[in-house]
């Protein structure tokens, strides 16, 4: 089992100022650096730069055309010129010009030249090289913005953040749910359910990016109506005990309760349970489906990952039988980050707790582990950049870090730090460029990671098929 559940956090409630908003503003905007170069740099530069650039201050003109002159002067005078004058000019540039024959003087010394021909050919092709290559995004290691998340509740198991399709984040904090509009900044509350139902466990946006399910402790699931606030209908009766994790598929919504249980359910319909997936034998903690919607990934504190396919499900299963497409018993913690690849349908991420710290890649098709990674402490969320080949994972004690990782090598490309408590939640934009993360430090933060994406071509025009295609115009 992972450390922390919401009664334990609950018990140990802190006394906060009654000033204290949620979502509000935390602090002054984080310090960014410029792009441009400082006056610093600028001086630097000009002191040890790479072009060589005659200092006129340190020049004698006069003495310049001297030097210049004086060697024709002498080849003229050569055959008439004697020892003793040969001396007396000698002696002249000794006292006189202080044996100065330097006609340029500059600031710093030049560069050697390049060895030989092939080196200077190589070195040009390198340089064309690295002009064709892609600029490295810049990946800024501050958060672009942090909202305050009073009484959020610290608990590895629920999934108390979402960012629906229409940009509105929401988030539950206690026994309310906030939404966060990210096209103005501006907060409402959603709903505050009673201290008897409570707290929220889960929330999750459905695809139109209008409704959001919201999980209760009581083990409710009620369905609301973000544009109205009004809550359209509550499915009782699915779970014995609080519902910890949502997702969904088009008009299904899959719920996952502390009893071990995974029902779809039909929200469409009067009688909405549809299927039931029995597998679990402790509280389901991560469930997500496939980009396909035939596959659904489900994680447990019984340290299982399942893959569920939907052609399997039965509303009545036959004793003994089992419903699963795959069962990995790999993890040595409880699986709660699943992520599912957005360009490989058949990849799955997963990530475990504090006692395996493992981040391993699956076959969904096949059921081979493809690669493990341990990453050194708790992975509490898992995300895909949608532009990328990228993987982001936060991550609980010691840094309590969000990482971001290059596939599949796995190596890393930036370690974003900040909050002080494990990053229990993360949420990505409808665009897939700004993550959301929160913390059991109670504050929300938003990171610029996943860069701009790029503009979308325009498409080519299609020959039409209609039944004049052959006429250009009418005369």
């Amino acid at each position: 089992m992972d450390a922390g559940s919401f009664s334990s956090s609950i018990s140990s409630e802190k006394t906060r100022p009654a000033s204290r908003h949620p979502l509000q503003e935390v602090g002054s905007r984080p310090y960014m650096p410029s792009l441009r170069s400082s006056s610093k740099d600028l001086s630097s530069r000009q002191s040890g730069g790479d072009r060589f650039i005659p200092d006129r201050s340190a020049m004698d003109f006069d003495m310049a055309y001297y030097l210049l002159t004086e060697p024709r002067k002498e080849k003229e005078n050569t055959a008439a010129a004697s020892p003793s004058k040969e001396t007396y000019r000698r002696l002249l540039a000794e006292n006189l010009l202080n044996n100065r024959t330097r006609i340029l003087a500059f600031k710093s010394k030049p560069p050697a030249p390049a060895e030989g021909v092939l080196q200077e050919a190589y070195s040009n092709a390198s340089s064309h090289q690295a002009k064709l290559a892609k600029p490295r995004r810049y990946i800024p290691q501050s958060a672009e913005r942090t909202l305050d998340a009073p009484d959020l509740v610290d608990d590895y198991y629920l999934n108390l953040l979402d960012w629906g399709s229409s940009n509105v984040l929401s988030i539950a904090l206690g026994n309310t749910v906030y939404l966060w509009d990210a096209s103005d900044g501006s907060t409402s509350e959603l709903v505050t359910v009673d201290e008897d139902v409570g707290p929220v466990t889960s929330v999750s946006w459905a695809p139109d990016g209008r409704h959001i399910a919201v999980g209760l402790n009581s083990s409710d699931i009620q369905l609301w109506d973000s544009s109205s606030n009004r809550l359209l209908r509550t499915l009782r009766g699915v779970h014995g005990s609080r519902v910890g994790s949502l997702a969904w598929n088009n008009n299904i919504l899959t719920t996952g309760g502390m009893d071990g249980k995974i029902v779809n359910n039909d929200v469409r319909v009067r009688s909405h349970m549809v299927q039931t997936y029995r597998g679990h034998q402790q509280e389901v903690c991560g469930l997500k489906w496939s980009g396909s919607g035939q596959q659904l990934a489900s994680g447990g504190n019984d340290n299982l990952l399942h893959i569920w396919d939907i052609s399997m499900a039965s509303s009545n299963p036959s004793p003994g039988q089992n419903q699963w497409l795959h069962r990995f018993e790999d993890h040595m913690a409880a699986v709660k980050a699943l992520a599912w690849c957005p360009f490989q349908s058949n990849l799955l991420a997963s990530g475990g707790g504090g006692g395996d710290r493992c981040i391993k890649f699956w076959n969904t098709h096949t059921g081979a582990c493809l690669n493990s990674v341990d990453t050194g402490s708790q992975v509490c969320s898992l995300l895909w950049n949608k532009n990328e080949r990228e993987l982001l994972s936060s991550h609980g004690f010691t840094q309590n870090q969000l990482t971001l990782w290059k596939y599949p090598s796995m190596v890393k490309i930036a370690e974003l730090t900040g909050h002080t408590s494990r990053v229990l939640f993360m949420a990505q934009s409808p665009d897939g460029c700004t993550v959301a993360s929160a913390a059991g430090d109670e504050t929300l933060r938003f990171w610029n990671v996943f860069g701009t994406p790029e503009a979308p071509k325009p498409a080519a025009k299609t020959a039409s098929t209609g039944p004049f295609t052959s006429f250009n115009h009418i005369r």
